[in-house]
């Protein structure tokens, strides 16, 4: 897989990310709402694991105050 194919897939599930938070937030019945928190779920995993085998040099900053105390800037 190409890197285009790779960005052009992270922006799909980019796009059915920013979807579904969009339609989570308008009246649905409780099977919706669960489906549609579960698509959400399985994007986000996907783009995280696309992400990390496009860009594998990436830093974990999700955590700056143990970044800090390990040496990491």
């Amino acid at each position: 897989m190409t890197i285009d194919e790779k960005l052009a897939r992270l922006r799909a599930h980019r796009n059915n990310i920013h979807r579904y938070r969009r339609l989570l937030s308008t009246p649905l019945t409780e099977l919706e709402c669960e489906f549609l928190s579960k698509r959400l779920s399985e994007e986000q995993s996907a783009i995280h694991a696309l992400s990390a085998t496009t860009f594998p040099f990436g830093l974990n900053l999700s955590d700056p105050i143990s970044n800090a105390a390990s040496g990491v800037a």
